[in-house]
């Protein structure tokens, strides 16, 4: 199907982009060619800096940070780490009730230093801020679609003088956003980045980066790292860039269409199309509209795949993203399972 200028091979009934999207046909052309190249003998190790420094200067575009601000990993929980492991011992963290662990293990696991970390209700969160030393949060909600307050979010932790990580991993694609402000922006690329898994990105703010531990230090982070490949001392690059993890080569390839892609869109139009069509499924069941385009329902998940439907179960439910290659009709095919 042809929709917002590109050509998708994905399904009538695919509504699983929250677990995996499906690249636009210039996406999974760039890596054919890039395993071509390999299977042919001519790819180069130095040939894949140049998709990298795209993926960087179109993750920044997409959440609002120049490109300098931006290092490349392989997963949001290893990106994650270099944050958790700078906290000062008995840090105080705060994330919200049942987000996805990725957000929320990498600083339980420093529990043996007295870091605590405290569940509240996602709704609850802003007024829970004070007395935390960081905040970690989804923007939207993985299992059901729900968006934290971020005007709330950037207020409170202004006044408590917390600092904030988002992830962005179910927003960045959809949604339109301007996150400069916070400390830490993480988000991986396989879901509505439509890239292929083992890409992924973290924004510091420079008022953050001192307060991070490079854990996963290795030659792709250093200052020249065609000259930093070779034995001691540890010569890291200056900047957000000594975060950075060797890359997945295939990956990046495809990351780097995929988000100059998605940075041409209105993605105001974006999120009226996929919004639109979420909200529209929740007014069918009764539901009031929520703004978001992932929606959680208590279906019968045998009845939703007879009805060919793609689509996840999270914490219980039925859980339906709505992306670029999607229409009404697979509203509709939602819509038929509970007639």
């Amino acid at each position: 199907m042809q929709s917002f200028g590109a050509e998708f091979a994905a399904p009538p009934g695919y509504l699983n982009t929250p677990s995996i999207g499906v690249p636009p046909a210039p996406v999974a052309d760039a890596v054919a060619e890039a395993v071509e190249r390999w299977r042919r003998g001519e790819a180069r190790p130095s040939d894949f800096d140049e998709p990298v420094a795209r993926t960087r200067a179109g993750f920044g575009a997409l959440i609002g940070v120049p490109a300098d601000r931006v290092a490349i990993g392989a997963s949001v929980s290893q990106l994650i780490a270099n944050v958790a492991a700078g906290l000062p011992d008995g840090a105080s963290v705060l994330v919200a009730e049942n987000d996805f662990t990725s957000v929320s293990f990498p600083f339980a696991a420093q529990a043996h230093r007295g870091v605590k970390v405290t569940e509240v209700p996602l709704a609850e969160l802003t007024e829970r801020v004070e007395g935390h030393d960081l905040v970690a949060v989804s923007v939207v909600q993985s299992a059901d679609g729900a968006q934290v307050d971020l005007d709330g979010l950037r207020a409170a932790a202004e006044a408590a003088d917390a600092a904030v990580l988002l992830d962005a991993t179910q927003a960045a694609g959809w949604r339109p956003l301007d996150l400069g402000w916070a400390d830490w922006v993480v988000a991986a690329g396989y879901k509505w980045l439509l890239a292929p898994r083992g890409a992924a990105w973290l924004a510091a703010h420079p008022r953050a980066l001192e307060r991070a531990v490079p854990v996963a230090a290795n030659w792709y982070a250093g200052e020249d790292r065609w000259q930093a490949v070779y034995g001691l001392p540890l010569r890291l690059a200056d900047g957000t860039r000594s975060l950075d993890l060797s890359p997945a080569w295939f990956s990046f390839v495809g990351a780097a269409v995929s988000l100059e892609y998605l940075g041409s869109l209105d993605l105001e139009a974006v999120r009226a199309h996929c919004v639109g069509l979420a909200d529209s499924l929740l007014e069918a069941c009764g539901s009031p509209a929520q703004g978001s385009a992932i929606v959680s329902l208590d279906l019968d998940a045998e009845r939703v795949r007879e009805a060919g439907i793609v689509a996840g179960t999270r914490a219980g439910r039925q859980r339906f993203g709505f992306h670029l290659y999607n229409t009404a009709d697979d509203v509709e095919r939602v819509i038929s399972t509970f007639r």
